[in-house]
């Protein structure tokens, strides 16, 4: 196996994108960093709920004589919460950080659809579901080594990868129009670029490198397609004047490139 294990995936859109697979390292040193982060809050649920407990089960043993039975519940709802905490750690984030953990984050690796979409609830509910046959069992691991696609058992179930994020961001090889580079500026003070995940940008540069191999009906289908999309997702406020697909899209691309180059 390749140190570094690319492989492509075609978009809805019908945009082949490569990517670069997290590899079994950066993915143990981000669950090791997460197990941290976790362990740490649930000690500290551990430690409040013991001293309640104690309290409580003292209260009630004194007026009604049920400590041992009380104590088992008690211990039985710990239970549930630490396994909720567990699983609701990794769905949170990976959902809300757009497929990231402070783990993954940290190593900059990020969970993705098999089609290069966003990991979304249903998705991640799966990975960390699966995650401690993953983990105690040690069948992520051999998975994760001795398969193509780098896949754990959590993931093969979920339909998704683990990727690097260092490779979204390319020099251009395709001519900006005069007309993008004058509303670039609109975009970067009107829109939410931070929405824009580096898919999407992967997206909108493939779009643009590819445009003048496509045929006019194709092209005007798609950058429309995009155009919308994008809108949709970063325009906060409207722009000054009605644009083309393609003039707002090469907008995009530089404002965003030019945000990312920022130090």
């Amino acid at each position: 196996m390749f140190l570094l294990n690319r492989i492509n995936i075609q978009t809805p859109e019908s945009v082949n994108l490569e990517f670069t697979l997290a590899g079994i390292g950066n993915r143990v040193y981000a669950l090791m960093f997460d197990y941290l982060v976790l362990g740490l809050i649930q000690l500290s649920l551990v430690v409040v709920w013991a001293l309640g407990s104690l309290f409580l089960a003292d209260i009630l043993n004194n007026a009604l004589g049920t400590s041992v039975r009380l104590q088992q519940w008690l211990f039985a709802i710990l239970g549930l919460l630490l396994f909720a905490i567990y699983v609701g750690y990794f769905v949170w984030f990976e959902v809300f950080w757009q497929g990231q953990t402070p783990g993954k984050r940290r190593v900059q690796i990020r969970v993705i659809r098999d089609d290069g979409r966003p990991c979304g609830l249903q998705q991640s509910t799966l990975r960390a579901l699966l995650r401690p046959v993953d983990d105690v069992l040690f069948i992520g691991a051999f998975l994760i080594t001795l398969t193509s696609r780098e896949k754990r058992l959590g993931d093969w179930v979920a339909g998704t990868l683990v990727i690097q994020e260092d490779r979204a961001i390319a020099e251009a090889n395709f001519t900006i129009s005069e007309s993008g580079k004058l509303l670039k500026n609109q975009v970067v003070e009107r829109a939410n670029l931070s929405a824009l995940l580096p898919d999407d940008f992967a997206i909108i540069r493939e779009y643009l490198q590819r445009r003048n191999q496509l045929t006019i009906e194709a092209r005007s289908k798609i950058s429309r397609q995009l155009a919308s999309q994008v809108k949709g997702a970063i325009i906060q406020e409207p722009l000054n004047k009605k644009v083309s697909a393609e003039e707002f899209l090469e907008a995009v691309y530089l404002a965003y490139q030019e945000q990312r180059s920022r130090p």
